[in-house]
């Protein structure tokens, strides 16, 4: 489908700025769900630039469908492998492991390497519930507040939900804008360490000095996590390396020259939802069959994790339709040529499109989603290096994760969780989200340099 042509770019500008506000105030004013707004508002938006109607039908159609095709199958089978690894107890393998070896002094270290490492196949709701016993744990054993070792954890979390695929976020903002995932994978890791290790420890030590918080009553008298019933960390860890190995291997097979030969093995099998097909049926039989589930249990364990991928996928592609909308209307001629102008790093540009609607909407889905949206509709993205467009959807990660508040649901399950009033809460997890999204994303502008 062609863009539609027009020279009025104030009527493109005005209908741009008057969907998105209208999207807004439908999510944030009247609380329709993001879906349904997303929708409303590109449709808006195609009928304030005053395209023809078959062309509005025509985005929407796009927009799904190229969207959806490039993400359906790795979020669903994101979710079975991230299931089938925390019903065996697989993150809390890790989790035990790794303090183990890191000991009581720099546990916290270890827990927001095992929260980074857990968020990328297990969504971070999740994660948080199966790991925060072992910070809770820590605390009680070392009398300290339990910040100092929630906060790593945490931070670690939000890294792996934001940063790496094959969690969603990242998985569909790199398909919209079509960067291979070998280099986002890379970019978010580099990004994500330092972005970790800020918010993380760092930020953990200084909150867990300035705030005593004590283990919540009903945690304080659990027992301790049976290790005997845990699988092995060998097992664990090298099932998780499967897919970032095949996918990153594909990637460097392609500017390497020695390996041409074997690229089209390493191009099927690092394909991106091969890869985790693979890591999938590894699971299975490792994780599952292996420690005594049978086929029906695994089959209903990984039918389950696929209850919230409706959501994720609806919302996803109506930012796919905001996108095709946009680009199909002209308005992304008009958005690239005002970023040229400003002189501005689109790096830059993304990571403020993300945080502005990040801090109006609260969820980082949304934000990531719109985000990609509107930069993905800008001419030139084919022209650009795979390595600087994946410091952009770094940067689109980055702003989705900033300052978290009142509006966000992570916001109210952390501040459950532990146990925190609402103040205490924005001076300890609002200001560690905006650490892991600005350290990201300063990480991120200073590799887009060289890109």
């Amino acid at each position: 489908m062609t863009a539609v042509a027009t020279p009025d770019a104030a009527r493109l500008v005005f209908a741009a700025v008057a969907g998105l506000i209208l999207l807004l105030v439908l999510i944030i004013k009247f609380k329709v769900h993001a879906m349904i707004s997303i929708l409303i508002g590109a449709v808006g938006i195609g009928l304030m630039a005053g395209m023809p109607l078959s062309d509005i039908i025509g985005s929407v159609n796009e927009g799904i469908g190229n969207t959806l095709k490039g993400i359906a199958l790795l979020v669903g089978l994101g979710s079975m492998f991230g299931a089938i690894l925390e019903e065996s107890g697989g993150a809390q393998t890790l989790a035990v492991t790794m303090v183990r070896k890191f000991g009581d002094e720099k546990a916290a270290w270890a827990l927001g390497i095992t929260g980074l490492v857990v968020a990328m196949p297990v969504f971070f709701d999740a994660g948080l519930i199966i790991l925060i016993p072992l910070a809770f744990s820590l605390a009680k054993r070392t009398k300290r507040s339990v910040l100092y070792y929630v906060i790593p954890l945490l931070a670690g979390l939000a890294v792996g939900h934001a940063f790496i695929p094959p969690t969603p976020g990242p998985v569909l903002v790199a398909t919209m804008l079509g960067v291979d995932l070998g280099w986002v994978i890379l970019i978010g890791i580099f990004c994500g360490i330092f972005a970790m290790i800020a918010a993380g420890p760092i930020w953990g030590s200084i909150c867990g000095k300035k705030y005593m918080v004590e283990v919540p009553e009903h945690i304080a008298q659990q027992a301790d996590i049976d290790e005997s019933k845990l699988p092995k960390f060998g097992t664990i860890v090298g099932i998780i390396m499967i897919p970032l190995l095949l996918i990153i291997a594909n990637s460097v097979a392609k500017v390497v020259p020695a390996l041409a030969g074997i690229q089209p093995v390493l191009a099927f099998l690092g394909e991106p939802f091969m890869a985790l097909l693979l890591a999938t049926i590894a699971a299975m039989y490792l994780l599952g069959t292996r420690h005594g589930y049978n086929n029906a249990q695994l089959e209903k364990i990984m039918t389950k994790s696929l209850e919230p991928t409706g959501m994720i996928l609806l919302v996803t592609a109506c930012g796919g339709v905001l996108r095709y909308m946009l680009q199909n209307s002209g308005l992304g001629d008009v958005i690239g040529n005002a970023v040229a102008n400003a002189s501005l790093p689109l790096v830059l540009v993304a990571f403020i499109v993300a945080a502005l609607v990040r801090i109006s909407v609260g969820s980082a889905t949304v934000a990531m989603t719109m985000a990609a949206g509107i930069i993905s509709a800008m001419p030139g993205l084919s022209e650009l290096s795979p390595l600087y467009l994946a410091c952009v959807t770094a940067a689109i990660a980055g702003g989705s994760t900033v300052c978290s508040h009142f509006n966000d649901s992570g916001f109210w399950l952390v501040k459950s969780l532990v146990g925190m009033d609402e103040k205490t809460t924005l001076k300890t997890w609002t200001i560690m989200e905006t650490l892991v999204g600005g350290v990201g994303f300063l990480v991120a502008l200073v590799i887009s340099f060289f890109a």
